[in-house]
């Protein structure tokens, strides 16, 4: 197999243990704390402003805004009127050159930022002045998926906490960068490592864990924030009933063409299987702080691609999964996709929000954005599937099973909706997802558990004849119906930020910030940051000024420009 037919994020896969060694001996040789002046305010972010983050316009206080994940910003100051005039206020380089997927948590004037390889960095949020550098100390082991990134920190009190690629959970003192507290969540030997960022909420730390391609047991896990003691785990791959109902169609009802018999005569042979059936968590749970309930969807089954090795379901990949904040108790779970052999995992964060039910009642609910293209909309109750939106990218060949020679399917594996968050406008009831359209024949082939090593039982590969490309698409989630539709000339992959101000900020991987209009869809402003802007956009005031900030360092997985910078935007005097 040619190495340059692989599609990017196979390539980020096989380079990810061999590249990672290299690159931590130049960026991580243990932890420094350079002081370049101080925070003179100890920052003390209580629970209350954790719960009250959604509706204040101040600071950014979660990865996604707040515990419902809308990643919408109240202000209006920056407004359809005069975003033209939107200029950088400050841009901060960082010491690391590669790919950028972080959202900056802002407190009081004082942003915390993340880099790959699991470097963190406190700046005066209108300056971009340095306060302190944090490094951490990596291990000798670290595998992951599709780059060295990290998403971003989780605030509480005054504490920061940080999952690393060696599968470790730290806590950093805000005020001064220190290590306060250090914990395994699992063993990178194993697979396992971390790229998500955590969710604090009544002293639990909650946190996932990547290694869907290599063989992991998925689960999240919570930690008290105090100590870093282990309070509950919850499985995503059970270790009974993982055979699941031996369901033939998708959530949405078409046939995926399984051999159900022979599946069930191979699990008879064998059944042990649920160590090594994946099932990642990449991205941050939402909370229900009504119900004391997490949400969070889970990731592909292992080996991605060869499904004979895992008969039945594999419970609960590709699925939406609600847990007890408290105990970790299962509650309910949807699976989108039964028995994937397409690596179509559920990996966009879902959002909490009132929708509309079959009968036209609001109700509490859950969407999600999938990799097939589709906005899925759950009543939060039960995780029953209220609607799913029209394809927002092409759909061919669905659901074509794997070959030797290679069969074409689209979705290509990343998407649809990849890691990208979706936010969500109350206004205009829309959801707004960031999709990719690569085209890709899908190949299968026998692959035993290799022992913590790279596991997809085949590949994936990019057409290269034909045009890949973009879309941030607007879904009405009360009718799943697309109110309108932006094309890019690459894939999308990021986040998106919704504002007051009838705005939605987005990256491109050439470089390209842009603001929408976000009832229609219109540009209304853009500039080139120098390397792919593919993190995720956040905004906030500081002495009643609206800031927007997105990290520029491009993306691994789909070898967009590499760059190190934090850019912050305001609007001109």
């Amino acid at each position: 197999m040619h190495p340059l037919t692989l599609h990017p994020r196979l390539l980020a896969l096989l380079a990810a243990s061999t590249l990672a060694a290299g690159a931590q001996a130049q960026e991580i040789q243990g932890q420094t704390n350079r002081q370049a002046t101080e925070i003179t305010k100890a920052p003390n972010v209580t629970q209350s402003n954790l719960n009250s983050a959604h509706g204040q316009g101040v600071n950014w206080l979660h990865t996604n805004g707040g515990y419902e994940q809308q990643r919408y910003y109240p202000g209006t100051q920056i407004n359809t009127g005069n975003v033209k005039k939107l200029k950088p206020a400050f841009m901060f380089q960082t010491e690391v050159r590669e790919s950028m997927e972080t959202a900056p948590i802002v407190v009081d004037g004082v942003m915390y930022m993340t880099t790959s390889f699991n470097h963190v960095y406190a700046l005066d949020a209108v300056t971009g002045r340095e306060f302190w550098h944090y490094k951490h100390k990596m291990g000798p082991i670290t595998t992951f998926c599709c780059g060295p990134n990290n998403r971003g920190v989780a605030i509480e009190g005054g504490k920061l906490f940080m999952g690393t690629l060696d599968a470790k959970l730290v806590s950093l003192d805000a005020k001064t960068g220190k290590l306060l507290w250090e914990t395994e969540i699992a063993d990178p030997e194993k697979g396992y490592s971390e790229t998500m960022s955590p969710t604090v909420v009544d002293g639990k730390v909650l946190i996932g864990t990547n290694g869907g391609e290599y063989g992991i047991r998925g689960f999240v896990k919570a930690f008290d924030s105090a100590s870093g003691k282990l309070l509950w785990t919850f499985y995503t791959i059970p270790e009974k009933g993982h055979e699941g109902v031996w369901a033939e169609n998708d959530l949405t009802g078409r046939n995926m063409k399984r051999d159900i018999p022979a599946e069930k005569t191979a699990l008879a042979r064998n059944s042990s299987f649920y160590q090594t059936l994946g099932g990642g968590v990449w991205m941050n749970p939402a909370v229900d702080l009504k119900t004391r309930t997490i949400f969070f969807v889970v990731g592909n089954p292992s080996p991605d691609l060869f499904g004979a090795e895992r008969p039945g379901d594999n419970l609960y990949t590709d699925s939406l999964v609600a847990v007890d904040l408290d105990s970790g108790a299962y509650k309910w779970h949807s699976q989108y996709i039964a028995h994937d052999v397409w690596d179509l995992d559920a990996v966009s964060p879902p959002i909490l929000v009132d929708v509309k039910d079959a009968n036209g009642r609001m109700v509490p609910g859950v969407i999600h954005g999938g990799k097939t293209g589709h906005v899925y909309v759950h009543n939060r109750a039960d995780g029953k599937l209220i609607r799913f939106s029209e394809a927002m990218i092409p759909q061919e060949n669905m659901w074509a099973l794997p070959t030797a020679t290679g069969a074409r399917m689209l979705p290509g594996a990343n998407g649809g909706v990849e890691w990208s968050p979706m936010a969500f406008s109350p206004k205009h009831r829309l959801a707004y997802a960031l999709n990719l359209h690569q085209p890709m024949t899908y190949h299968v082939e026998t692959a035993a558990y290799p022992g913590g090593k790279l596991w997809l039982g085949g590949a994936f590969k990019t057409i290269e004849s034909e045009k890949q490309w973009g879309r941030l698409a607007a879904v009405n989630i009360d009718t799943g119906k697309m109110a309108w539709k932006f094309d890019t000339e690459q894939p999308l992959i990021g986040g998106a930020l919704a504002t007051a101000g009838d705005l939605v900020f987005y990256g491109e991987g050439n470089g390209m910030f842009r603001a929408l209009h976000a009832g229609t869809g219109k540009m209304l402003w853009e500039f080139n940051c120098g390397a792919g802007a593919n993190a995720m956009p956040v905004s906030y005031t500081v002495n009643g000024k609206q800031y927007v900030a997105m990290g520029c360092g491009g993306n691994t997985q789909l070898d967009f420009k590499r760059g190190n910078t934090m850019v912050v935007f305001a609007l001109a005097e």
